[in-house]
């Protein structure tokens, strides 16, 4: 991205390596403008001859008028239409009427079509989830025949569930609405302090917060079922397996197989959750995959792990009531700054929330059958012959996720993994070893593992394909937020990888506890919300790192991701006035630096 100011200049050699591309990888391309009559009467022409063709309309593609600048160097041409068929050069309008009544452009055509394969469809999806229905949407949107397979394979405790993915069934959306839950109890805990009063006994129900958000999600499923079927694109629900290059079996729950043949397809598979494998796990645990529509109570809960899932599920099952413990067999939230990980688990902790750190699950065992069970939990330290024993009635295991790449038969086309994870790898337009196959989401090796980054890859990526677009999905500086009970949010590096990347010297770091003012009349929870930001001195202190622990980071963190993508510095948060009194502004007012070493708490708000 150019400084503010600076106007990007196109480049010339991507530029026309699209051109090229573009006019090889489709039978017939007419470069056209939406609103010339020239170029409608030609593409009427090949409607008529009933040949399908592929039109980029430059007056409404980034770029136009650069790619109409390389078509006058490659053609000599100026004007539009420009057609080409079979990669041949045919001319304008007046050329390519002259050989629609000649018959030549009948034989280049012939010629394109007896040599050409003809699929089932121009695009197949692998995975309905986020990245899956945009991109699939987004291609149909384009003029493409699409089709989506899409089957959750249940868990070991029987869980599946409909159209959508992770995100929508089991992630960001019933995550959001029990952290709300338990975000409402502490706010009827304030209200007295607020002058509310009540006599009723205030208690939390599962069964119907689980009602509620399933019959939410039931309605989403819904909705995008209807959304695939007003823009045309086939829905299966089947799982998917390759058995040659283009050529997918889809097999229903019910077992019946069909096959499809598609020109291009996109992997977006996406991940599950992954098991100890000791004895017990699949038997009498759960996962993330299962707890959003538990139909009892979990009870008393030991969490597996210390990743964000563990974390937002251990924050919102104490925030409802329940006696919660996390097993952290190394450090909180791997891969984001450290100490604000260590923040926000130190806040759990003070706020219910058990810590048993540096021991690891040997055995489950369980003690007495029931809605919830008594299981018994056998424990090892990872530092020592130490163990631990405890009774729970839950156990949830989030210590990660696999890739669900292994059985959808890449290996028969030549699709490499990474043999450690099952991740993809790909290039900077999401395609594989294999030309005609790409891949988005979470499946992607070594790329961020988040909803709208694959939602934005998927609609990008099929416009590249499909739409004459040259713009990639940008993997860096993405914000996102973790929604453990103190919230989370981050954009660019962690303070960890800043020092490592450009030397301790080389960075600056600006910090501040604050109290939010609606915690001031409730007396809670002072010096407990911290905020930093991670800047390279030798860029003009250009921010590198956004970091805030505190409510609503999310919404905080949204805004602040704009700004550094926008090349955001130090003095320009110096010169933005704060809006008072919010957490936010905290981020206009901040002068102490980690290396003065001076105190950063605060008496007041």
């Amino acid at each position: 991205m150019p400084p503010p100011g600076q106007v990007r200049l196109p480049d010339w050699d991507a530029l026309r390596l699209r051109v090229r591309t573009l006019i090889s990888s489709h039978r017939v391309v007419v470069f056209s403008k939406s609103y010339c009559p020239y170029c409608i009467k030609v593409k009427e022409l090949f409607h008529s001859m009933g040949v399908d063709f592929y039109a980029l309309e430059l007056d409404l593609t980034d770029d136009g008028p650069n790619i109409q600048q390389v078509l006058v160097e490659v053609t000599s041409q100026r004007a539009v239409p420009n057609v080409f068929v079979n990669g041949t050069h045919i001319g304008g309008y007046d050329k390519t009427f002259q050989a629609s009544q000649s018959g030549s452009l009948q034989n280049v055509l012939g010629n394109c079509i007896d040599d050409a394969e003809v699929y089932d469809y121009d695009l197949v999806v692998v995975g309905g989830g986020s990245g899956g229905l945009a991109c699939s949407k987004e291609a149909a949107a384009l003029g493409k025949k699409v089709m989506v397979l899409d089957y959750v394979v249940p868990t070991p405790s029987g869980t599946s569930w409909g159209l959508g993915g992770t995100c929508v069934n089991v992630g960001c959306i019933p995550k959001k609405l029990m952290h709300q839950a338990a975000l409402l109890g502490q706010a009827l805990q304030d209200s007295r302090k607020f002058g509310w009063e009540y006599d009723e006994q205030v208690k939390h129900n599962w069964e119907t917060m689980v009602e509620a958000i399933q019959n939410y999600i039931g309605s989403l499923n819904w909705g995008y079922r209807v959304s695939l079927r007003e823009k045309t694109v086939t829905y299966v629900n089947a799982y998917a397996e390759f058995i040659e290059p283009h050529k997918i079996k889809a097999t229903t729950r019910k077992g019946q197989e069909t096959f499809h043949t598609a020109q291009t397809f996109v992997l977006a598979t996406g991940e599950r959750p992954r098991y100890l494998g000791i004895p017990g796990d699949k038997e009498y645990c759960i996962t993330s995959d299962d707890l959003f529509s538990l139909p009892y109570c979990p009870g008393k809960t030991l969490i597996v792990g210390a990743s964000y899932v563990a974390l937002e599920c251990a924050g919102f099952l104490a925030g409802i009531g329940l006696d919660v413990t996390v097993m952290v067999r190394s450090i909180l939230l791997r891969g984001f700054d450290q100490e604000m990980a260590e923040r926000a688990g130190a806040y759990m902790e003070t706020h219910g929330v058990k810590f048993i750190r540096k021991f690891v699950p040997t055995r489950i065992e369980r003690l007495e059958e029931g809605m919830p069970r008594r299981l018994k939990v056998v424990a090892q330290s990872t530092e020592g012959p130490d163990t631990v024993e405890g009774e729970y009635n839950t156990v949830l295991m989030a210590i990660g996720r696999d890739a669900c790449t292994r059985n959808i038969g890449l290996d028969k086309i030549g699709v490499k993994i990474n043999e450690k994870n099952g991740k993809i790898p790909v290039n900077d337009e999401e395609q594989t070893s294999v030309p005609h196959v790409y891949a988005i989401g979470d499946i992607l090796d070594g790329k961020l593992e988040l909803t709208p980054v694959a939602i934005q890859a998927g609609k990008l990526l099929a416009r590249r394909l499909f739409g004459g677009s040259f713009i990639k999905c940008d993997y860096v500086n993405v914000p996102t937020t973790v929604f453990t009970p103190l919230e989370y949010g981050c954009c660019g590096l962690p303070e960890e990888r800043a020092i490592e990347e450009y030397g301790k010297e080389n960075v600056e770091v600006y910090h501040t506890l604050f109290w939010p003012l609606e915690w001031t009349v409730p007396s809670r929870d002072n010096n407990t919300c911290y905020a930093k930001i991670i800047c390279n001195k030798h860029d003009n202190n250009r921010v590198i790192g956004f970091h805030v622990l505190g409510p609503n980071a999310g919404e905080i963190t949204q805004g602040f991701g704009a700004a550094i993508k926008c090349g955001l510095t130090k003095e320009l948060l110096d010169e933005t006035i704060g809006i008072h009194p919010t957490c936010a502004e905290v981020f206009t007012t901040m002068e102490i630096t980690k290396s003065s070493g001076k105190d950063v708490t605060q008496a007041g708000c």
